[in-house]
């Protein structure tokens, strides 16, 4: 989680530039972590409710930029549809001592620095982030100081873990395992029930036995160190009916050849959507 004593120490001004779903998750994720809601200005046209209440604490909302005073970080939360267009809003917020911090998907670093400016940091978390069990990948410039760096990964941490890679080329790869992740958790539920109807269950229990069966080995593997590969064996015995269910998946074709096929899907659309 969130490096409280860095949050803490934060001087400057912090600025959200979009607080949707991603955005107000990593806002009350600072503030949890320590972050003084005075060093937090947010920029929305939109701001919901849960945002607004947030000015009774001394969160700024929509400054200008001498009320924002000096941007020591700037997190770019916005649709990345709709970047270009706030970001030139948002470059007069940046000096030559403000670090960037983008989360949109997509959205380059190149593309940052044209439109933004600043010291620049590029990640991709997921949206486990909104209940701080998210996994956030970051990349940053050669000119991200490491005073920076450390604000970014305490920021970014205060919704769950957070790693780090060199190669801005991987950050495709990374959308399509973790940033999209979610979305196949989730089908494994909804067809996991769907075929507990098909072989005779009532639908509220198949629902309810494929929810919890996923949410609690999730939370089996997030709490052992074995590999997942074996947590897999540890449940199969020769000749029962996991092992039985398994030489289905893992037949020609099976679960990994779709699996490949869709990351390659998603990771190429995450390049077409860059250029």
């Amino acid at each position: 989680m969130a490096d409280n004593s860095t949050l803490k120490n934060i001087s400057g001004t912090i600025l959200l530039a979009g607080a949707g779903k991603m955005g107000g998750a990593m806002l009350t994720g600072w503030l949890a972590g320590g972050l003084d809601p005075r060093r937090v200005a947010v920029v929305d046209p939109h701001l919901s409710p849960e945002i607004t209440a947030l000015a009774a604490r001394g969160v700024a909302l929509n400054p200008d930029v001498t009320a924002a005073g000096f941007v020591e970080t700037m997190v770019v939360a916005v649709k990345p549809q709709m970047f270009r267009e706030a970001g030139a809003k948002l470059k007069s917020f940046v000096s030559d001592k403000t670090s960037v911090v983008s989360i949109m998907a997509g959205t380059t670093i190149a593309a940052l620095e044209e439109v933004i400016g600043g010291a620049v940091v590029r990640a991709m978390p997921n949206t486990p982030a909104a209940i701080g069990r998210g996994i956030t990948v970051a990349v940053a410039t050669n000119n991200v100081s490491t005073t920076q760096r450390a604000v970014a990964d305490a920021l970014l941490r205060a919704t769950g873990a957070v790693e780090w890679v060199d190669d801005e080329g991987l950050m495709d790869a990374v959308t399509a395992v973790s940033g999209s992740g979610p979305a196949y958790v989730f089908l494994l539920a909804e067809e996991l029930a769907r075929a507990g109807v098909e072989a005779g269950l009532p639908e509220a229990l198949a629902t309810r036995l494929a929810r919890e069966t996923v949410a609690g080995s999730g939370e089996l593997l997030h709490q052992t160190d074995l590999p997942s590969a074996t947590l897999r064996q540890n449940v199969t015995s020769p000749g029962g009916t996991t092992a039985a269910a398994l030489g289905v998946l893992m037949g020609e074709p099976g679960l990994r050849e779709l699996m490949i096929r869709a990351i390659a899907a998603a990771t190429q659309r995450s390049k077409d959507l860059a250029k």
